[in-house]
């Protein structure tokens, strides 16, 4: 079968090459791999800013967004052949931390976890691939075409759930969410916001090309002004940052109303300094009963959660999420981004194309 495989933290080196089938293990499945998504961090790796090998390896199978059916599945698995999966990208510490004892690897205290196409494990950029059931889930059939999108999903479904427990430490009704960034991430987001009834705001930049009609046709207002001037005129009382540029962080931050809730889910490069009225933003913040908060990577519910929240979508709305899908032999044009690219994905079969 082939396989994309990179040398973690050498740029450049990044290739498709042939490999051995996988042998899965008594309590794994095998996988047909149909697509694989493509983010920022895919791209990171590439160019040898992250990522580690496997222990005793060189190379890393990339790919951490992913979609497959089961060829195989154990008996007692609750999976069978054909059924639609999507694979779990981080594992628990060995030792294991609290949170990772609780099935909460996704808030791993001491950092030894691994992730598949990042950390220490092979990715599911594969024409085939092995997963355990437990770290598995499996995905409505009319997902076929954009259940790659399960992998970001999994990531708002977590800062959704944690948003409410956040909401509930008081009385809360929230009417209104702005997210700010028009990525896979923050339309998602922007998904989610609208199944739960809020009204919903989007901010970005980009004034042509999918973003606007695909904010537009949830039911939202899509904003391209200064995020001041948007949290001023919608005042949110949700944000969700999705942009991790420092100007727009620091301004919404400071931008909720009374009681606001903002998270974090975009990652700022570092290197970029800012003066701050640090006494005037914690007054704000103690005064306002504020919370800001990050969120990052995804647990097994959170995946579930995700899994329902696109059967439930609109599935042409979904397709047009996806903006490119590449053909494997063509893989090299997944990496390198356009101006109307919203999500792209790898299509390991033609069946995915």
């Amino acid at each position: 079968m082939r396989a994309l495989l990179v040398r973690p933290q050498q740029p450049g080196s990044v290739a498709l090459e042939e490999v051995a089938d996988p042998s899965p293990r008594r309590d794994e499945m095998l996988v047909e791999g149909l697509a694989v998504g493509v983010c920022g961090t895919d791209k990171e790796i590439i160019e040898g800013h992250y990522g580690w090998a496997p222990p005793g390896r060189q190379n890393l199978v990339l790919g951490h967004e992913s979609l497959g059916r089961v060829l195989r599945a154990p008996a007692d698995s609750g999976f069978t052949a054909g059924d639609l999966v999507a694979g779990v990208v981080r594992r628990p510490d060995p030792v294991p931390c609290g949170a990772c004892a609780a099935g909460e690897f996704d808030m791993c205290r001491n950092g030894r976890y691994t992730e598949r196409g990042i950390k220490q494990i092979d990715g599911y950029g594969a024409q085939q691939w092995c997963v355990e059931s437990g770290y598995a889930v499996k995905l409505d059939p009319v997902l076929g075409r954009v259940g790659v999108l399960i992998e970001p999903t999994s990531v708002v479904a977590k800062a959704w759930e944690q948003i409410e427990r956040i909401g509930n430490r008081s009385w809360f009704r929230p009417e209104r969410a702005l997210i700010t960034g028009a990525g896979a991430i923050g339309l998602l987001a922007a998904l989610i916001a609208a199944q739960r009834g809020l009204e919903v705001h989007v901010l970005d930049r980009v004034t042509h090309g999918p973003k606007p009609e695909l904010v537009r046709t949830l039911g939202g207002t899509y904003h391209t002004r200064n995020v001041t001037e948007v949290l001023k005129a919608v005042r949110p009382d949700i944000v969700i940052e999705a942009t991790g540029a420092p100007d727009v962080v620091f301004d919404v931050i400071c931008g909720t109303p009374a009681y606001g809730i903002a998270c974090m889910t975009g990652v700022s490069s570092g290197g970029r300094r800012m003066t701050v009225d640090a006494g005037m933003l914690n007054r704000e913040l103690v005064l306002d009963n504020d919370a800001v908060f990050g969120s990052v990577n995804a647990n097994l519910r959170h995946y579930q959660q995700a899994a329902r929240a696109l059967a439930e979508a609109d599935m042409a709305w979904l397709e047009r999420l996806i903006t490119r899908r590449v053909p494997l032999d063509h893989w090299q044009e997944a990496f390198t981004g356009t101006s109307d690219d919203v999500k792209v994905v790898i299509a390991l079969s033609p069946q995915a194309e």
